[in-house]
């Protein structure tokens, strides 16, 4: 009886707190939109334009890779001539945005190569709704890992930062040492598509003391961009000969050629 009392003025004062300090907290720092810095209502929020510019992916869309179709017709199930022709070793793809929408490159590319790391708060919140039909089978959420090499010019993982927000999102579990990235490997701009498979051949292994966390488990990978998709069929590839069950795929932006 006292508990409850004394629980409505103390939530009372926590609320007031809080409301005070999101107050300083804008006054000091007031709300900008994440892409463009124009001033918005609240931090963590797109203005108008960048929302329109996002390139925001919802079905239809191919249920393999995650593309979009062109045209809007309903379609359960239907996946994409792309997949048809090469089908990933994954068994799922979801992103958020195109790639090619100004703003979802943008925040990519701050993420990962101007050290803004607020940001995967964000795009990471972004990435468990479009994903939420694969973290809700999922076991286990694992990074696409850097070579140590690069790890240690980058200083940071943006792929492990992403996960992390969707791990708390969902309350996947996230492991971000089991696989590893044992081939420091070329850049694959201007590669075909053999000569991408070649150069990522044998880069990623699953480390033996972890492989108990992968075997059997459904896993969803997580980076930040989706291409030619080279890297996540090497990786799944490492995470299915460690004995994984299912292999999905969880991206902020992907590439979109066509449908």
């Amino acid at each position: 009886m006292l508990g409850s009392m004394f629980a409505s003025p103390l939530q009372t004062a926590l609320d007031q707190a809080r409301t005070a300090g999101a107050w300083l907290l804008d006054l000091v720092y007031p709300p900008c939109c994440l892409a463009c810095r124009k001033s918005v209502a609240a931090h963590g929020g797109l203005c108008a334009d960048c929302w329109n510019a996002m390139g925001f992916i919802e079905r239809p869309f191919c249920e393999r890779l995650g593309t979009p179709f062109e045209r809007d017709f309903e379609a359960p199930g239907m996946i994409s001539l792309e997949a048809a022709a090469h089908p990933p070793v994954f068994s799922r793809a979801r992103a958020v945005a195109r790639y090619d929408g100004a703003a979802a490159r943008g925040l990519a590319n701050r993420l990962k190569y101007y050290d803004r790391l607020e940001l995967a708060k964000p795009m990471g919140r972004w990435m468990a709704r479009a994903g939420a039909e694969l973290l809700q089978d999922a076991d286990l959420l694992v990074p696409i890992p850097l070579h140590r090499l690069r790890l240690a010019a980058r200083r940071f993982n943006q792929s492990a930062a992403l996960a992390r927000v969707v791990s708390n999102e969902s309350a996947v579990p996230l492991e971000t040492l089991a696989l590893e990235r044992v081939k420091p490997t070329a850049p694959q701009v201007g590669l075909t598509r053999p000569q991408r498979a070649a150069n990522l051949a044998g880069a990623f292994r699953v480390d033996k003391a972890r492989a108990g966390r992968i075997n059997g488990g459904n896993i969803v990978l997580v980076d930040d961009v989706l291409t030619t998709g080279a890297t996540a069929n090497a990786a799944a590839r490492a995470l299915l000969k460690a004995g994984a069950a299912h292999v999905d795929l969880l991206v902020f932006a992907r590439t979109v050629t066509g449908a």
